[in-house]
């Protein structure tokens, strides 16, 4: 490896690194900003981009972020913060970065090698970064991978309506244009013919407890488009502040550290006793009917997911479920019931087996099979 150059400035509010080139190297041209002390992190990700800058704490950063984007610079492409500088302190630099319109598309990692895992878990449940990460549990190639899904996720969200890139595009066919005339007709006639059922639900949720008819949520569809999903809401208000204290409940490899992450919990505590009979009929998935209608979803397909499960799919192979339609029915749907505590590769091959046979006859099969699958065994 190349000699690493350090240019310093006098001030020393931040440090800049760079590599010479080298023709047998293949830079990833990637740019990181760290914000922390510790030198071996810093290291290591000069090993893994092509530049970057490295402040000592949010202060700094801010400062050094301003410099940058009032001149010529780009900004980095990643900015990655050691969790031992405090979720407070970070969670006000992430609220930052969140009110600048240039820096608001910027990935934003806690490295957490350096905090011990009562620690680990607040960061978990404030969910104010993007990612949670240790670097050397992930490796150099999952790292680059994660950084450009996160950018690609982050400039999604930002242009909304526009396609997340060229290569994660489908060309549509004739089956396409019948599935999605299909999908119209069906879901416009079952919110007609189910809207009564959808006002007793509504009526029973305001009943029983406070807060949103309806949750919503960002998640990763076909070609990783990005979009509002909608279900009724089952849990009490604020349940997403306590999944870092059940994470050892997870029916999915809950102790995992590398590859696909997916959560789901049996007889969850947050869940209502509504929410439960919902979850238990799948009537809390009837709202997606207006994601299916809307074209964010198709009546089958695979689930679309959470944007903190999606980033964990970054291989080629993984990211192939990708490239079939998100859907309220699937694969999975259908096998859960036989298999309910299936692993998170089982459930990925599910996904990518219907990527690859995707078709309406198919389509049918699976339709037919889904009211014996209505009724779940587990509150999960």
């Amino acid at each position: 490896m190349s000699t690493v150059l350090q240019n310093r400035i006098p001030t020393r509010t931040y440090r800049h690194f760079t590599l010479p080139p080298v023709d047998s190297l293949e830079l990833k041209k990637l740019e990181f900003f760290y914000i922390g002390k510790r030198t071996d992190i810093i290291d290591s990700l000069i090993q893994s981009f092509d530049s970057g800058y490295a402040a000592e704490n949010a202060d700094q950063a801010r400062t050094m972020l301003k410099r940058l984007l009032g001149g010529s610079s780009k900004g980095p492409d990643v900015i990655i913060a050691d969790a031992g500088l405090g979720p407070t302190a970070l969670a006000t630099f992430a609220q930052y970065l969140n009110t600048q319109k240039n820096l608001s598309t910027i990935p934003f990692i806690i490295e957490s090698s350096s905090v011990s895992a009562p620690e680990l878990k607040r960061f978990v449940s404030e969910r104010f970064a993007d990612d949670i990460i240790s670097l050397e549990e992930l490796g150099t190639d999952n790292l680059i991978r994660k950084v450009k899904f996160w950018k690609k996720v982050k400039e999604r969200i930002s242009r909304e309506q526009q396609p997340l890139n060229e290569d994660a595009q489908v060309q549509s066919t004739p089956g396409d244009f019948s599935k999605r005339v299909f999908d119209i007709i069906i879901s416009a006639l079952l919110m007609i013919v189910l809207s009564p059922l959808f006002i007793l639900v509504i009526i029973a949720l305001k009943l029983e407890s406070k807060g949103p008819v309806f949750y919503t949520s960002k998640r990763a569809g076909k070609g990783y488009n990005i979009f509002k999903f909608y279900k009724f809401r089952t849990m009490i208000a604020g349940s997403n502040d306590k999944i870092g204290d059940l994470a050892h409940l997870n029916l999915y490899n809950p102790l995992r550290e590398n590859g696909p992450v997916f959560i789901k919990i049996d007889n969850d505590p947050r869940v209502t006793k509504l929410g439960a009979f919902l979850r238990k009929c799948s009537l809390d998935e009837l709202p997606q009917l207006w994601n299916v209608f809307k074209g964010d979803m198709s009546l089958v397909g695979n689930r679309p997911l959470p944007l903190y499960e999606a980033a964990t799919l970054t291989t080629d192979e993984w990211a192939k479920r990708f490239m079939a339609p998100a859907g309220i029915t699937g694969l999975w749907q259908i096998n859960k019931k036989r298999k309910y505590k299936m692993s998170a590769e089982e459930r990925i091959s599910l996904d990518i087996n219907y990527a690859d046979k995707s078709n309406f006859l198919f389509d049918l099969w699976i339709m037919a099979n889904t009211p014996s699958a209505v009724i779940q065994r587990t509150n999960a």
